[in-house]
């Protein structure tokens, strides 16, 4: 995970590198002043593309998310199981 992280703050530093050289014009180069207006934008428009793409991939995995009915039915059994332990210690349940 170490190497994802560093590969993701490497591309987002070389974006604010060129971001920043274009916004404080160390490159010599005269762009028009709609380019300019882009580039300005360039990083809201980075971060609401990220959140899109963000919720998309939430969405997804939400609708794809498979139901694990052998671990439910597993649970189920080790529940009854504890409450059987805990009655026989003792303990009474007023919630059937």
């Amino acid at each position: 995970q170490a190497n994802k992280a560093s590969e993701w703050f490497f591309v987002i530093g070389v974006i604010m590198s060129l971001w920043s050289a274009f916004l404080f014009d160390h490159d010599n180069v005269i762009f028009s002043k709609q380019v300019r207006n882009v580039a300005l934008m360039m990083p809201l428009y980075l971060i609401i593309s990220f959140a899109c793409v963000s919720l998309g991939i939430i969405g997804y995995r939400v609708a794809t998310f498979n139901d694990c009915i052998n671990a439910a039915s597993e649970l189920k059994q080790q529940l009854k199981e504890a409450r059987k332990d805990l009655e026989k210690r003792g303990f009474k349940f007023e919630l059937q």
